[in-house]
């Protein structure tokens, strides 16, 4: 594999300098660095961070490649500067036997724009009835360590807490998407005042901050790890605090859609903004920064939900919920969080890269950009600005809430153990 210098980056948004990647690792950093024969990419002052990694992704293969497939998901994931995703299981047939991860985790491995890791169910057929092949799966080549229903939750105790107890053998983690479903019945945004200006059900927020409050004190009870799925409000914050204060063994992520928009967009009655969880309050959303900010909130998962165009473009209690993210992420955390003084770049580093890794042990991701580390790495150009445009999306799906919106910060290149998998924008 050929030499790339990168000059004058800026490493985690620090002083302008030279990386040098040689193979799959980076060879060097410094000032001034040169290498004969080298490709040399001119920096100019752009961000240089590792390579982003996402804890909760939906590829839809098998079973929905009329959404997403690995390829078409990977391929987004590089454009917008990811270089590993954790696949979610709500695929079909559910990713509940060691036999559908692996051909997750190998469709992954064939197309090589990112690297995948399935997350396995947390119980058979999403259904919350029986435990899923949770130790198979795990033993694996996939080597499963993050479970979930995510689309749904597991709402029985005694059920959670056995996949706590069984993951604790092998330090996996459960990723709970905490949602009630006897309180979210005919659900369709959240419930507020502008719920009942519209008349469509409402969502509370108790739906997801009650099974949180159980979950964080089962994962104490019994000495294991919980993941909170896409965390959306103020009150959901508060427990989550309240449980690290007590050294309960819980992480928690929000979406970069949660940290940017609120539930007044609804009154368009455009299903490009139906999501699970809702877009909740305004106050939500400031405290949604907040706890990111002081790290009660440990990372930024985009939940990237690709839908066809039939599924969106229909009245809004037909509508499926969720949104693409993996190509607009970046650009939201800038405008929320870094652009407002919230985070600096090393920040974001730790939240979309370092934790994210650590928390599904991601092997050779979430690593500092130093010598003798993978080349897992991203280059951004923060001081673009511009609208977003879904028809040069990588992703199969178009469901963008961001449509003509102004973001900043654009990806220009990601590599992938070296291999630069998009280059000045487009992918190789």
């Amino acid at each position: 594999m050929s030499k790339t210098l990168i000059r004058g980056a800026k490493v985690l948004g620090g002083e302008p300098q030279d990386v040098l990647i040689d193979g799959g690792t980076v060879a060097e950093v410094g000032s001034g660095l040169s290498a004969e024969g080298a490709e040399v990419v001119e920096a100019g002052g752009k961000v240089l961070l590792p390579g982003l990694v996402d804890l909760h992704t939906h590829l839809r293969e098998p079973g929905r490649e009329d959404s997403e497939t690995v390829l078409t998901g990977t391929r987004a994931a590089a454009s917008g500067g990811y270089t590993a995703v954790f696949a979610m299981a709500n695929t079909f047939p559910v990713a509940d036997t060691a036999g559908v991860v692996e051909q997750v985790w190998r469709l992954g491995k064939e197309h090589g724009y990112c690297d995948v890791q399935p997350i396995g169910a947390v119980t058979v057929g999403l259904e919350g009835k029986k435990l899923a092949e949770l130790g198979a799966m795990h033993e694996s080549a996939a080597g499963v360590t993050v479970f979930s229903d995510d689309g749904k939750c597991v709402h029985d105790a005694v059920i959670m807490r056995r996949a706590l107890e069984y993951v604790k053998a092998f330090d996996g983690v459960v990723a709970q998407h905490a949602q009630e479903p006897r309180l979210t019945e005919g659900a369709q945004m959240n419930e507020g005042v502008v719920s009942a200006e519209l008349g469509l059900g409402g969502w509370p927020a108790v739906a997801e901050e009650s099974v949180i409050a159980r979950d964080v004190l089962l994962a104490d009870h019994v000495g294991s790890r919980v993941h909170i799925c896409h965390l959306s409000t103020a009150g959901s914050v508060e427990i989550v605090r309240w449980a690290k204060s007590r050294g309960i063994r819980v992480t928690a992520e929000v979406t970069p859609h949660h940290l940017l928009l609120t539930d007044e967009l609804v009154r368009s009655y455009n299903p490009v903004y139906k999501v699970n969880p809702p877009l909740r309050t305004e106050r939500d959303v400031l405290a949604l920064r907040e706890a990111l900010a002081d790290g009660t909130i440990d990372i930024v998962a985009t939940d990237h939900a690709p839908h066809p165009h039939e599924d969106k473009d229909c009245e809004w209690a037909a509508a499926a919920m969720g949104m693409v993210g993996l190509e607009t992420a970046l650009s939201v955390v800038q405008e929320t969080m870094v652009d407002t003084g919230l985070l600096d770049w090393a920040g974001v580093a730790e939240r979309m890269s370092f934790t994210p890794a650590r928390i599904g042990r991601a092997e050779g991701h979430g690593r500092p950009v130093s010598a003798g580390e993978p080349a897992n790495l991203t280059l951004v150009d923060t001081a673009y600005r511009g609208p977003v445009d879904p028809a040069g999306f990588a992703s199969r799906s178009r469901n963008t809430p961001y449509e003509g919106r102004e973001l900043p910060g654009r990806v220009t290149h990601t590599w992938l153990r070296g291999k630069a998998t998009l280059v000045d924008g487009k992918l190789t």
